[in-house]
């Protein structure tokens, strides 16, 4: 049990620097972060202690409030820091492929399967819901990027529903923001093992990081894609 006390301990100075971290990114983005956790915590424990009073237990319910207040501070932080977060990610290339790095379990998602010399991308993720392409970039370009992958997939999972979202901020697009919400929304249609079976499937078609030439390392100033983008579509 001793020899378990100073990993925890060492612990907890990392996660305090990691949240303070977190505030200090949250405040370039919201710099009214402060004001509003502070309101919160006061307002929640304001309210208990004054409940306390009425009944005549104040001390029960102050710490009662404490609590609370530090929990609703937690909430109402996290999700300021993640809209902050997603602010700054906003119209960056490759933000789409990161919100799917970390949709959560029962999802396999492979970033760019599809590019063109614009650096319009489609990102393929697959999960109980089906087949999900997203596209980030120019609306009107992602058209042929999406159009040509399904047409690539529907030689091998025909039977496999295929969703498609375009990221961004106008009329049809999903914001980066909602977009594991929206992903997560969709009815489920595959079991488990059908999953892994497209999944298996869809290997075989690879993806454009892993079929492309590139050298190791940084990429060479001055590369550009193949024209025609997608090797593989040629």
């Amino acid at each position: 049990m001793a020899r378990k006390e100073p990993a925890a301990d060492a612990a907890n100075p990392g996660r305090l620097k990691q949240i303070a971290l977190t505030y200090k990114m949250t405040r370039k983005a919201d710099n009214k972060i402060g004001l509003v956790l502070a309101g919160v915590g006061i307002v929640v424990f304001g309210v208990f202690l004054a409940i306390g009073f009425l009944v005549g237990h104040p001390i029960y319910l102050g710490i009662l409030g404490v609590l609370l207040a530090f929990l609703a501070t937690a909430i109402v932080f996290g999700r300021r820091a993640e809209r902050a977060a997603f602010g700054q990610m906003e119209g960056q290339p490759g933000a789409a492929a990161a919100v799917l790095d970390n949709i959560g379990r029962g999802w396999t998602t492979t970033p760019a399967v599809a590019m063109n010399r614009n650096q319009d991308v489609v990102h393929r993720a697959v999960g109980k819901a089906g087949i999900v392409l997203v596209a980030e970039g120019n609306p009107n370009r992602v058209k042929s990027l999406l159009a040509a992958e399904k047409r690539k997939m529907n030689r091998i999972v025909a039977d496999v529903p295929v969703h498609d979202l375009v990221v961004g901020t106008g009329e049809g697009q999903v914001e980066l923001k909602k977009l594991r919400t929206t992903m997560l929304k969709l009815p489920r249609v595959l079991s488990g093992p059908q999953v892994t079976v497209t999944n298996d499937r869809l290997r075989a078609l690879g993806d454009l990081m892993s079929n492309m030439p590139l050298p190791k390392g940084p990429m060479p100033k001055g590369m550009r894609m193949p024209k025609g983008g997608n090797p593989r579509q040629r």
